[in-house]
């Protein structure tokens, strides 16, 4: 379908790793941008041997140096980046009240300043080329709250109102921005949270899959194929939107 260059944060596993997978079956050229270079450079080699073409590079998303060095990396090996997605995260399940200052800064560097670094370094070449998409993975957490995440919460809260602002200032140029906003996703980070907190990850899961009308939780394909819409063509009329991911779990 396209031969775009799509970066994506935090692509090397999970919800990351559904996104990769997608874009390059649909075509995209994917650079997959991870902590973890060994597990991306796995992904990656995965959607190179389904007949896509992928590439991993080792970006820490709360390093501007990082980020820049990637980017450059990618455009260098691929071409420039056509479509951005903002996926790389990070959450621990607590109270608020038992969190601290440097919890704080971990959540806010990953969650939501990592996002302005990557955008802030691919957005001026695709005004310059007329043409981009930009894809912040949010969260329902920041359009509703969740127990136990108040700073992811208001991370991705404000990951929603950045993008519709930014969404307004690019739009001229040809450029979209939109949130996607995935509910409870059945990945390996969900259950290590629910261990962390103290919490029996399989209680948890089946509470969370009965609070949902469809019954089940979201697997990162489900989130990914929202993404892969609108980083499509299809999508340049859509702009500035929040999408939810969540089997009905959230309708307002």
């Amino acid at each position: 379908m396209s031969n775009r260059v799509a970066f994506v944060t935090g692509g090397a596993q999970g919800i990351g790793a559904g996104i990769s997978r997608t874009l390059g079956a649909k075509g995209f050229q994917v650079a997959i941008a991870d902590l973890n270079l060994d597990v991306a450079q796995a992904t990656a080699g995965s959607i190179n041997a389904d007949g896509g073409r992928a590439v991993a590079v080792q970006v820490d998303v709360t390093d501007t140096a990082s980020v820049q060095a990637g980017v450059k990396t990618v455009t260098d090996e691929l071409g420039p980046i056509e479509i951005a997605v903002n996926n790389a995260g990070w959450d621990d399940f607590m109270k608020f009240v038992d969190t601290t200052e440097e919890f704080w800064n971990r959540i806010l560097e990953i969650n939501f300043k990592g996002v302005l670094r990557v955008t802030q370094t691919v957005v001026p070449g695709m005004l310059e080329r007329g043409w981009g998409r930009i894809i912040n993975i949010g969260s329902d957490a920041g359009r509703v709250g969740s127990s136990l995440e108040a700073v992811y919460s208001g991370a991705k809260g404000g990951i929603i109102a950045f993008t519709k602002t930014l969404a307004r200032e690019v739009a001229a140029k040809g450029v979209t921005a939109n949130t996607v906003c995935p509910g409870p996703t059945d990945t390996p980070a969900l259950r290590r949270f629910a261990d962390n907190a103290g919490q029996d990850a399989e209680k948890v899961i089946s509470g969370m899959t009965k609070s949902v009308p469809l019954r089940r939780l979201a697997q990162p394909s489900d989130v990914a194929a929202a993404v892969a819409f609108f980083a499509s063509d299809d999508s340049g009329y859509i702009t500035g939107q929040t999408l939810s991911v969540s089997g009905g779990l959230t309708m307002a």
